[in-house]
């Protein structure tokens, strides 16, 4: 057997690490197993499953910059104890230009995967910037979640090379197939009459998902559509943000918080628009998730194409305020679409995609 080291902030509900997830349930764990680094102590949401899966998990200090050489003497400990792992997928950039070339030292093949375009603002998103660029000249293997993740990462010319792969965010299709008996039980479960027009954001409360844009968006739709909610599917830190924004606009009693869910698919039955106003992202699976449930989706133009695979999916510019969203939400036909045959042919469904990724690994340990 095979044992992978995946390398992650933590084991949360978000985008790289439900990503990580989906394969590690459809991969053949008889023949590869992920064990995990994480950059935390909490017991968060896939903590349970991974050890039920198998899994191993190591809880490593997170790197401040002043614990410089306390981090590489852990990383070089680690090794020295943990010979058996031949492999690593990284899914930290911010301090990957430390870790990468201590565990090429013990003879480890190793994988960074972009899953971003942005590191935000401030002067936590330069030092980001000035200690990833290197990255580049120090993994084995580059994989992105996107074409634009991937260059703006490693640059064009790593990902022109053959040491570049896309690694799709792909998704159990069936567990998202549109169920009116589901959506009557979760609407009966939040309080939502089966006439209201409900929309939906699956997302953590970060910067990078504009929620003040979003909760600012809905409260100009409610005006004129009483009988209208927002659900907002997450959690992070954000929140008490939003939350003060939408009591102050005195939506309260239209939008439903719901917290951090490992069954999301379950809520977007629940919905019949899924809003998606991102600043920036690599590759959002959630969009991937709520085409699979035959949902609308109205998203920033800020997103990659990628993920444009139906009919479903309109872009719509963050730059020109909300009149061309009211527009296109006026203009919506409430009703689902199966968009099934494209999200498979778009290479997302997760049967096809783990089986890819298990023989990557299987020739990595061959070569």
């Amino acid at each position: 057997m095979i044992r992978v080291l995946q390398v992650l902030g933590g084991l949360g509900i978000g985008g790289a690490e439900s990503m990580v997830m989906n394969y590690y349930r459809n991969i053949d764990r008889s023949k590869i197993q992920f064990d995990f680094i994480i950059h935390t102590n909490e017991h968060q949401e896939y903590y349970d499953e991974v050890l039920k899966l198998g899994g191993k998990i190591y809880s490593f200090p997170k790197f401040t910059g002043k614990n410089i050489f306390k981090v590489k003497k852990n990383w070089n400990i680690f090794f020295k104890e943990h010979p058996e792992y031949k492999i690593m997928h990284s899914h930290v950039r911010s301090y990957a230009s430390i870790y990468l070339p201590i565990a090429k030292k013990h003879g480890v093949k190793t994988i960074i995967h972009s899953h971003s375009t942005s590191n935000g603002q401030g002067i936590s998103s330069i030092v980001k910037s000035i200690l990833q660029y290197s990255i580049r000249h120090r993994a084995d293997y580059f994989f992105g979640c996107s074409q634009e993740a991937g260059e703006w990462l490693f640059g064009r010319k790593a990902v022109s090379s053959d040491r570049y792969f896309m690694m799709k965010n792909a998704i159990d299709i069936k567990k998202f197939e549109f169920s009116k008996s589901i959506r009557s039980e979760y609407r009966h479960l939040l309080g939502i009459n089966e006439n209201t027009n409900v929309f939906i954001h699956v997302g953590r409360f970060h910067p990078s998902k504009n929620y003040p844009f979003l909760i600012n968006l809905f409260n100009e739709y409610h005006k004129n559509h009483n009988d209208s909610i927002l659900i907002l599917v997450g959690d992070g830190d954000l929140k008490p943000e939003i939350e003060n924004q939408i009591q102050k606009l005195n939506i309260s009693d239209y939008v439903i918080l719901t917290g951090s869910k490992q069954n999301t698919y379950d809520y977007l039955q629940a919905g019949d628009c899924f809003l998606f106003p991102s600043n920036w992202e690599g590759l959002p699976v959630t969009v991937v998730e709520a085409q699979a449930s035959g949902l609308n989706c109205l998203i920033s133009d800020r997103i990659t194409q990628d993920v444009n695979i139906s009919e479903l999916v309109q872009y719509i510019s963050i730059d020109n305020g909300f009149n061309p969203w009211l527009e296109k939400m006026d203009a919506l036909n409430f009703s689902r679409m199966d968009v099934k045959s494209e999200i498979i042919k778009s290479g997302f469904d997760i049967t096809e995609a783990s089986k890819w990724l298990e023989s990557f690994y299987e020739r990595l340990t061959n070569a």
